[in-house]
């Protein structure tokens, strides 16, 4: 009866080498430095993005930030941002999830086209979208004046003049977010779920809805972030009132001409909220990693 079989040199240099390797098998570094025309732009771009809220949190007034945030004024703003931004993700998940199912299950004529044009308030400049709003939803805008003379309603300058241009501006990250995991998410369950009887709808409700949560969470989130930091839009379509209109970032821009610690302060809870939505996609994107 022979022992068990011991390893040789020759054995050794059998096991396979580079991309044969099996997983388990530990890859060597391509190389062990950083080429210094990679290093030196990397960590210049670094230091640009890091630099200025360093600066930001340096500069606080900490020992007057209590003082700064428990005004009645930037509480009124906070309360405000936080429920126009509510409001607008509520609309953002009602209309957007539609269009994403629509963009991402369908095929019709000119899609492409709807796409772009879905995507068009991500980098268009957002007081043109303002100027576009008023044209199309003022008191003698396009639809606007309708509104106005059939129903009494008149957005612009008004609290849900705030929360249209924040959904104006925000809405386009949630459709991205949802057509995305839509058209990552398969199909085949749905149609298993029409051969049972159920109606395409119900299909979408019961079956494709639950799939594609974390993706409308995720989405729901981005465009949440981006409708509470919403500048342009909204001071051009609904103007700076103070507890009407008067947001966080529109409060910051006002703070900054006569009092800078107030727009420090406020600056440094935008940024906590901003870390904190950073925080809760943060295992969406390291699973996408």
């Amino acid at each position: 009866m022979t022992g068990p079989r011991e390893s040789t040199p020759a054995a050794k240099s059998t096991r396979p080498s580079g991309p044969g390797r099996t997983r388990g098998s530990r890859r060597r570094p391509p190389g062990r430095g950083v080429p210094l025309p990679l290093l030196v732009p990397a960590v210049l771009g670094l230091a640009f993005l890091l630099v200025p809220l360093l600066a930001l949190l340096l500069r606080a007034p900490w020992s007057d930030l209590p003082a700064q945030l428990g005004s009645p004024e930037v509480w009124q703003a906070l309360r405000l941002s936080l429920v126009c931004a509510t409001a607008a993700t509520a609309l953002s998940l009602l209309l957007g999830v539609p269009l994403a199912w629509l963009l991402a299950r369908t095929d019709f004529p000119g899609r492409g086209l709807v796409r772009a044009l879905v995507t068009l308030p991500l980098v268009l400049p957002p007081v043109v979208g303002g100027v576009a709003l008023l044209l199309a939803l003022g008191r003698n805008g396009v639809v606007g004046q309708w509104l106005d003379s059939w129903f009494g309603i008149t957005l612009p300058f008004s609290t849900a003049g705030v929360v249209v241009a924040e959904t104006f501006v925000a809405m386009p990250f949630l459709v991205i977010s949802v057509e995305g995991t839509l058209r990552a998410a398969d199909p085949r369950f749905e149609e298993a779920a029409a051969t049972l009887g159920a109606s395409r709808f119900m299909a979408f409700r019961r079956v494709t809805l639950p799939l594609i949560l974390p993706g409308v969470a995720a989405g729901a989130v981005l465009a949440w972030a981006r409708a509470l930091g919403e500048f342009g839009a909204t001071i051009t379509f609904a103007g700076n009132f103070p507890g009407r209109t008067q947001t966080m970032p529109l409060a910051v821009y006002l703070a900054l001409q006569s009092d800078p610690a107030a727009a420090i302060a406020l600056s440094l809870v935008l940024l906590a909220v901003s870390v904190a939505v950073l925080a809760a996609l943060r295992d969406r994107w390291m699973r996408a990693v």
